[in-house]
């Protein structure tokens, strides 16, 4: 069975990817640490669709959970022609202050766990000389962000790591990647103990990103940054010095985090 495989598919980017491609016929393989969403989100797609889905509730930031998923897809006999990481979370505040263990956490989610489990199907997509990968970045990865240090990092590495891999695997047939969508409409910050400290405007809904990521699969892009104000950012990101713009985030955030110290 062929089936495109959605990390984080509980909720909401990962979500929107399941009801769109659900849409689109595509046979599913829902991931995410939720037993009961995802065994409702299976049950309304079959349905509605007329699809096959299957569901594996896995924490994915547990030891060598990785594998077991790889390996659980490969006991059923599951062809994973689309992988989507869009598993992760963030944290927010003064990086001396925060849970040291949390931010190893998030970088095993954000970047270990991706990584592994793009080497593990892509050596069966090299096999078949096709696949899609579409790995979950951020807008935020663009620059270093103050007070948001570990997870603008991690997505900096997706976004560098994606790029990269999507040329090496050009000549198989295989397409990588990166979506870099802005601040969106989901749970992220209540999910990452965020207290959303920056009041974004404009904010994206799943639904616009997942359009966005698929209007990318179909032009061949190796990047895609979702919506305007966010696409502008990243270039202006790009081109100011990071020292000045790390500058200026940390004087909008530094009174919250660090007070008069």
């Amino acid at each position: 069975m062929k089936a495109t495989l959605i990390t984080g598919a509980s909720s909401g980017i990962g979500e929107a990817f399941a009801r769109r491609l659900a849409a689109e016929k595509h046979d599913l393989v829902l991931v995410a640490r939720s037993e009961d969403k995802l065994r409702g989100l299976r049950d309304e797609l079959m349905a509605e669709h007329k699809i096959t889905a299957h569901f594996i509730a896995i924490d994915l930031t547990a030891f060598e959970a990785d594998k077991q998923l790889f390996e659980e897809t490969e006991k059923h006999g599951i062809e994973v022609n689309w992988l989507i990481n869009n598993a992760g979370f963030g944290s927010m505040g003064d990086f001396a202050k925060l849970d040291l263990d949390r931010e190893l956490q998030m970088i095993d989610l954000n970047v270990s766990c991706l990584v592994s489990l793009t080497h593990r199907y892509l050596q069966k997509m090299r096999e078949r000389r096709s696949g899609n990968i579409i790995n979950v970045s951020s807008a935020a990865g663009f620059q270093p962000i103050p007070f948001f240090a570990t997870y603008a990092a991690t997505k900096a590495f997706v976004t560098s790591f994606s790029e990269a891999i999507a040329e090496e695997n050009r000549p198989f047939g295989i397409q990588v990647m990166a979506l870099c969508p802005g601040s969106t409409k989901t749970n992220f910050f209540k999910a990452s103990n965020i207290d959303r400290a920056l009041q974004v405007k404009g904010q994206q809904t799943p639904e616009e990103v997942v359009e966005t990521a698929l209007n990318g699969v179909t032009r061949g892009r190796t990047k895609i940054v979702s919506g305007w104000a966010n696409y502008l950012g990243a270039v202006m990101g790009a081109i100011a010095p990071n020292a000045l713009t790390t500058r200026f985030i940390a004087k909008a955030l530094r009174s919250k985090y660090q007070g008069k110290e």
